[in-house]
């Protein structure tokens, strides 16, 4: 029996010593998880091991095929550039080593998932009906990346109850925090929730719960409470094996994640594996409304959506 690729886990790098120690731990129980898969991790910047090192403790144990899983919610520079080029540099240092490249996390559901825990978490005996969240990203200079956070907001919005769910960036896009909470106060919100948008701990969802507590202490009208990150939850350990999975088998697909026919999404399970039918727009030309004119011009045309 061939070993199955390496996973080799790919981290953003943070200043906060405990969030690096965070990423490291996760990266240990997952190979304590899967006692047959060599695993190793590393970061692209900021703190050690750099990604370079843990393609090197790999090889040394005699590994030649990888997968490479960003940890990372949304694909932004990290994730479309600096893994890519940093791999292609390990191959050139290591020749003979081969991998294949997995998908950022992206909001997953079974993420979702936790996030809602962690909004039950401080609720307490707030109503969701009453509750605006606000669902502060990382932030970044890549509108893609930012219009992936918006993603998460709308899909956690989604049959769940809540009043509204407001997207805000700690860094390098707009909004700001204490410019998003304005935003929630401006839409008449009294109770809102603010939920980092990020993995561990570290000095950026530091920042968010800060100028949070400032924002509250200036509005005395709004009650403000801060919720947790996501951490190193059971979901979090088993999406990365399923990016693992999809980027060994080359099965990188659309977004399936969230696809409502596939998943049991709030308030719309009844969907998953309906049959999908055609379905024709009023506008469409080609299906069968008699106008009694020029029809058999268009009576051929086919829909492929």
């Amino acid at each position: 029996m061939t070993t199955p690729p390496a996973l080799l886990i790919a981290g953003h790098g943070t200043r906060d010593d405990a969030g690096a120690e965070a990423f490291r731990d996760f990266v240990r129980e997952l190979g304590r998880r899967h006692p047959d898969l060599p695993v190793a991790g590393g970061f692209i910047e900021l703190s050690p091991p750099p990604l370079g090192d843990a393609v090197t403790e790999l090889v040394q144990q005699g590994v030649r095929r990888f997968a490479a899983v960003p940890l990372m919610l949304v694909s932004a520079g990290h994730a479309k550039g600096d893994i890519p080029a940093a791999l292609a540099r390990e191959k050139e240092r290591h020749p003979g080593i081969s991998y294949t490249y997995g998908r950022p996390l992206g909001p997953h559901p079974s993420l979702l998932n936790v996030l809602e825990r962690r909004l039950e978490a401080v609720l307490g005996d707030w109503d969701r009906a009453e509750v605006t969240v606000l669902l502060v990203g990382r932030g970044s200079t890549d509108p893609d990346a930012n219009a992936e956070v918006h993603k998460a907001a709308r899909l956690l919005w989604e049959g769940r109850g809540y009043a509204g769910v407001e997207t805000a960036f700690v860094s390098l896009a707009a909004p700001d925090v204490p410019s998003g909470l304005d935003r929630c106060a401006k839409l008449g919100a009294k109770k809102v929730v603010v939920l980092p948008y990020f993995l561990f701990t570290g000095i950026l969802p530091d920042r968010v719960k800060a100028q949070t507590e400032e924002w509250a202490a200036a509005r005395p009208d709004v009650a403000v409470a801060s919720a947790e990150v996501i951490g190193p939850e059971p979901e979090l350990l088993d999406l990365v094996m399923e990016r693992y999975e999809e980027a060994v088998k080359g099965d990188l697909r659309m977004n399936c994640d969230s696809c409502v026919y596939r998943i049991a999404l709030p308030g719309f399970e009844d969907k998953v594996g309906l049959p999908q039918q055609p379905h024709f727009h009023p506008d469409d030309d080609g299906h069968h409304h008699h106008h009694g004119h020029h029809h058999g011009a268009h009576g051929a045309h086919s829909h492929a959506h």
